[in-house]
């Protein structure tokens, strides 16, 4: 894949999160892709381990990532009602590493939200990697580091 049609993903990605756009943004997934967000710890280190250790988020594989949108289309998620518009902007995209079937990639995130008459900002870096093997890549791995985890409200796959 050449840097463009990565980058075009990335970008995709984040508009079907914009857009609200739930099982085209599923389909960008790996069935066995692993969703983590590990939280700071006391020492301002990132966790390390999502099996041992608390996460913001942490879903080892497809089927947790399914889960969480059925509760946001059937409104089973009081605490994401009403849902909030978003903007994601992505930046800085790196390629880290490259073979045959997959790429490392790093880039930063910034993402407004608005809901009940109030922003909030949420921004870090994402850490993916990306199954090129097929017709169209898929996350195998995505790791986030949000950078301001000192928030105020619960932090949801749509903010990231």
């Amino acid at each position: 894949m050449t840097y463009q049609q990565i980058q075009a993903f990335i970008f995709r990605e984040a508009r079907l999160l914009d857009d609200r756009k739930w099982e085209e943004w599923l389909a960008c997934y790996h069935k066995s892709v692993i969703y983590w967000m590990p939280a700071w710890d006391d020492d301002d280190l990132l966790t390390e381990d999502p099996l041992s250790e608390i996460s913001l988020i942490f879903y080892p594989n497809k089927n947790g990532l399914e889960d969480r949108v059925y509760r946001l289309k059937t409104e089973r998620s009081g605490a994401s009602m009403p849902e909030p518009r978003t903007t994601h902007q992505s930046s800085n995209l790196e390629i880290l590493k490259q073979d045959e079937r997959t790429v490392e990639l790093r880039f930063n995130f910034n993402t407004l939200s608005h809901r009940y008459r109030e922003t909030s900002q949420f921004f870090g870096t994402n850490y993916y990697t990306l199954d090129i093997s097929g017709d169209q890549p898929l996350i195998i791995n995505k790791r986030i580091v949000l950078n301001n985890d000192y928030i105020n409200q619960v932090v949801d796959v749509y903010h990231l």
